[in-house]
């Protein structure tokens, strides 16, 4: 059955071009012209996904995933007018999975929400099994975390990242190995992987890991010790 999308953006031609491009690539698309509107679908639609434009009037997109995030970890990737790193990391920071700028090419927007539905969910195979480092246990199968019992909130993105670090935990990643565990061949910025490092330890340190990543200046990062 066909992954289905939801646009969120008040522009009209801009729903239309996004509509389109996904259509042609195989999903089933509904859309919304604003913030209101778009909660409004993703409780009737239930879509796999929420295109979700940053810079709308009276709800912006910001408040829209602030919402979002309440109740579901619906993966968000958000559109915005402005390459500025207040706005991406905002984004990152209020649970959004991906982020991209206006103008945008089609074909990419159409590989990033490929690579965000690849992350989460997964295929499952023999050796998905549960894994712990410490006090944190993650579960890939069902998207979850826990630390010391309590339960961590993880975007895909930030759950594909610790995932990836928790397989190897004593060994140290460079950014260029964690934007390809993330992201596979898409190019994005590094400093997209330093927000979603920065969110990442931000939520385990709010369940009491406050060691949860290491970084080793000049080199990369590490699973920390993550003891209660």
């Amino acid at each position: 059955m066909a992954k289905t999308l939801l646009i969120v953006d008040d522009d009209a031609h801009i729903r239309e071009v996004i509509a389109v491009a996904m259509e042609n690539a195989g999903f089933a698309v509904e859309t919304a012209a604003d913030g209101a509107k778009g909660l409004v679908a993703v409780a009737s639609k239930a879509p796999d996904l929420v295109i979700l434009d940053v810079g709308m009037p009276e709800m912006d997109g910001l408040e829209v995933c602030r919402e979002i995030r309440k109740t579901s970890d619906l993966p968000v990737l958000f559109l915005t007018a402005r390459d500025d790193e207040i706005d991406r990391v905002i984004g990152f920071e209020v649970g959004g999975d991906d982020y991209v700028t206006k103008p945008f090419s089609p074909r990419e927007l159409v590989a990033r929400v490929k690579a965000i539905l690849k992350r989460a969910t997964p295929a499952a195979t023999a050796d998905d099994k549960p894994v712990q480092w410490g006090d944190l246990f993650l579960d890939a199968s069902r998207h979850l975390c826990r630390f010391d019992g309590t339960e961590v909130k993880l975007t895909s993105s930030e759950f594909t990242l610790l995932g990836y670090l928790m397989a190897r935990p004593e060994t140290v990643r460079s950014r260029g190995q964690l934007m390809d565990a993330v992201y596979g061949h898409i190019i994005v910025s590094e400093r997209t992987i330093d927000s979603h490092i920065r969110n990442l330890r931000k939520k385990l340190a709010e369940a009491g890991c406050a060691d949860a990543i290491s970084t080793l200046h000049g080199v990369g990062v590490r699973m920390g010790p993550c003891r209660a």
